[in-house]
């Protein structure tokens, strides 16, 4: 079956002028152009092959920092094995801060995906004469900070508990400490923890006594908080002044209640007295 062009010159004539040359003729081109510098290795060109190998992947990752780790463990099956790997994992996340080592395990995967300052906290052990107050003043932060870390909705909530989580607001601290990772049951969050003095307490039978009963006294609790009206702080401080009684606690409060609003009425009727301008006649 014939063509268009029989005849050769007619061929040359219709061919554009890219088919006309010769078959190496990009081969006798190529020093005219010097090669490129600017080497990618991505899956787009001919270096992926590099990547294939854990010792070259493990080389590049692990000068990654924590959350552009977290994103390569995505990329593959071979790239989540390496950089899923625990070590380099803790060291992405203590090298920015500079710490001598993290200790524990948490209960998410997804806990390594951040190492920013909001991350850690320091454990304060309460003592009698503490307040939010005093600890923000002492720290550094500021009072609604250390609520929120802890999950306080007033200021009663302190004397429920051990200790309070404070946020460290000052990077330097954390410059070659140890640090722990710990589920706090109050704050209901995962934390590193700095301890200043000392380090965690290593009872675990009075931590297995405390989460076998922490069941029975959240019943406790939202019983008696329906009951006065109020929220978690306030009942658990009437409970703790009552030694865990909650009818004498709701009797407590009561009382506390009435002294309140008689003392409330008793200043509005001197102001009145004071200020006659104020009062108005109908």
């Amino acid at each position: 079956m014939g063509c268009c062009c029989e005849d050769e010159e007619d061929y040359e004539a219709a061919a554009p002028p890219d088919l006309r040359q010769p078959l190496n003729h990009h081969h006798h081109n190529r020093r005219e152009s010097p090669p490129s510098t600017d080497l990618v290795i991505s899956p787009m060109n001919s270096n992926f092959s590099a990547l294939l190998c854990k010792d070259t992947l493990r080389s590049i990752l692990e000068k990654l920092p924590l959350a552009d780790l977290a994103r390569a463990a995505c990329v593959s099956r071979l790239w989540h094995s390496v950089a899923a790997d625990r070590d380099m994992q803790i060291r992405a996340f203590i090298s920015p801060w500079k710490l001598r080592d993290v200790v524990g395990n948490p209960t998410s995967g997804s806990f390594w995906r951040d190492n920013s300052l909001s991350k850690f906290a320091i454990s304060h052990r309460l003592s009698r004469g503490d307040s939010v107050a005093s600890l923000a003043v002492k720290y550094s932060v500021q009072v609604m900070d250390i609520k929120r870390l802890n999950n306080m909705m007033s200021d009663h909530g302190i004397y429920s508990r051990e200790r309070l989580l404070i946020p460290v607001s000052k990077p330097e601290i954390l410059v070659n400490s140890m640090c722990y990772i710990e589920l706090d049951t109050h704050a209901k969050r995962e934390v590193v923890v700095l301890y200043l003095e000392g380090g965690p307490d290593g009872n675990l039978n009075s931590l297995l006594n405390r989460l076998t009963t922490e069941r029975a006294k959240r019943r406790v609790i939202d019983s008696l908080k329906r009951s006065m009206g109020t929220d978690d702080g306030t009942a658990l401080y009437y409970l703790s002044m009552t030694d865990g009684d909650p009818r004498a606690a709701l009797t407590q409060f009561s009382e506390d209640l009435n002294w309140e609003r008689h003392v409330g009425r008793a200043a509005s009727i001197e102001q009145k007295k004071t200020n006659p301008q104020t009062m108005q006649w109908v």
